[in-house]
């Protein structure tokens, strides 16, 4: 009961402001809404997520880049570089015509696609020079909106399909290579969307990730079929668990057939469904496969949930299965984030980025609190209060707030531990770990990168 104690006193470490790691379950979905309340919850609904409908616009530029200490562009592949921005993708979304440039519909299907999109930033007038000081300012005005210019569809492998044997797959996998052997870092990222996101609006957060590596690192977006449609959340639920054996099956063929040193994944929102899911049905050793065979072959390295929308004892269920086969996995929280409280309700369960205790057995809170002292586990509290320039109830922070996108982008490309990146350490009474943003963060932000 010491466990369960520890998570619920996270809740109360600040009595002024009552939150925690673990929201109790006050909101209880009725049984009967009155028709008022129905109307009043889908106005929420929408004005909630309306956020998700609009342009992308240029993110924020994450801290460490407007220190002025380093140019994310130095580098000579980025040296006289585009405003349009190639970007791997695969899906299982259906086509609606074979094509090379195929028209991705909103259903799911069994065959697997993969190609290349190119996301253009801005309306054509704007030069590289011109981007690249936006993206070392850290001036929020004149972002320019990115737009996907066109996708070359290279592959389809259908479930019968032996990605072994086809040359289309096998010159896909020699161009990842390629690309894998011009870059800085050696890994590959794995970028799975969330919710309400059309194919123009999960390659555009894909691929503004990639620029702000300073287009070193290596990005493929997991295009899942959401219906894109603030009012089809019930259908994504639906097609994302329909998306995970599309996402395993990704997974283990790139582990086969790339050069990469790790696959990394980053899920944002009800993205996280597929990728925690995903990560434990691969789990699941072969036949006579030990567990670090089963290690080296995935080669799975950082993994990141940025508000994940999803149960809560799912994805500690999940979690205990996997995460001895990567090197590090995080989860970052704004506990009063209010498209999760959203969710919540709809589902009648906490969502893991804004948990409840009371989802979980004690077994499974002894887990997570033994987990994030030794198995590498970090829950990131995303704490507006102290983060400049976020919204209390925001949900899309990994991009939209520059210290959280700066401490996203460390992880990814340094492989560092939270205290490594300038996050500040915090306990329970009984020891639970956790990590906040302290008051210094950019001084030791700008230290860090001297450092370096």
């Amino acid at each position: 009961m010491l466990a369960v104690h520890a998570w619920r006193q996270f809740l109360n470490m600040n009595q002024a402001h009552r939150m925690s790691l673990f929201h109790a379950r006050t909101n209880a979905w009725p049984a009967r809404l009155s028709r008022a309340a129905r109307t009043a919850m889908a106005v929420s609904a929408v004005a909630v997520l309306a956020a998700c409908s609009s342009p992308v616009q240029l993110m924020p530029t994450p801290l460490k880049f407007t220190t002025g200490v380093v140019d994310p562009f130095e580098y000579k592949e980025a040296r006289g570089g585009s405003t349009s921005i190639p970007l791997l993708y695969a899906t299982n979304r259906a086509v609606f015509l074979e094509s090379r440039q195929p028209f991705y519909s909103i259903f799911p299907s069994d065959t697997l696609r993969m190609g290349v999109a190119r996301v253009q930033i801005g309306d054509g007038t704007l030069d590289w020079e011109q981007l690249r000081l936006l993206s070392t300012s850290a001036s929020q005005r004149g972002r320019p909106v990115l737009s996907l210019e066109r996708m070359d569809e290279l592959v389809a492998l259908t479930p019968q399909s032996d990605a072994e044997t086809s040359p289309e797959a096998q010159a896909y996998f020699a161009l990842i290579n390629d690309a894998l052997a011009a870059s800085q870092h050696r890994d590959l990222i794995i970028y799975v969307h969330g919710f309400n996101n059309a194919v123009w609006r999960g390659t555009a957060q894909a691929a503004q990730f990639h620029h702000f590596t300073g287009r070193q690192a290596v990005v493929l977006a997991f295009l899942w079929p959401s219906a894109g449609s603030l009012l089809a959340y019930a259908t994504d639920v639906r097609t994302a668990r329909a998306s995970v054996p599309a996402f395993a099956r990704l997974i283990e063929m790139l582990s086969r057939n790339t050069n990469a040193e790790h696959i990394n994944v980053l899920a944002f929102s009800a993205g996280a469904r597929i990728a925690s899911e995903g990560l434990a049905t691969l789990a699941q050793p072969k036949e006579g496969e030990t567990r670090e065979a089963l290690r080296a072959r995935l080669r799975l390295g950082q993994i990141y949930f940025a508000a994940p929308d999803e149960d809560t004892y799912r994805f500690v269920t999940d979690l205990r299965q996997y995460i001895d086969l990567t090197e590090r996995v995080s989860l970052g929280a704004n506990l009063d984030d209010r498209a999760l409280r959203f969710a919540a309700r709809h589902q009648r369960a906490s969502r893991a980025g804004r948990p409840s205790a009371d989802d979980l057995t004690e077994e499974q809170v002894d887990f997570v609190n033994a987990a994030s002292q030794r198995l590498n586990f970090d829950m990131i509290w995303v704490d507006p209060r102290n983060i400049p320039d976020l919204g209390r109830r925001a949900h899309s922070f990994w991009f939209s707030n520059a210290w959280v996108s700066s401490d996203v982008l460390m992880q990814f490309l340094w492989h560092k531990a939270p205290a490594e990146r300038g996050l500040q350490e915090g306990f329970t009474a009984q020891g639970m770990r956790f990590w906040t943003f302290p008051p210094d963060y950019e001084q030791r932000v700008s230290d860090l990168m001297r450092m370096r």
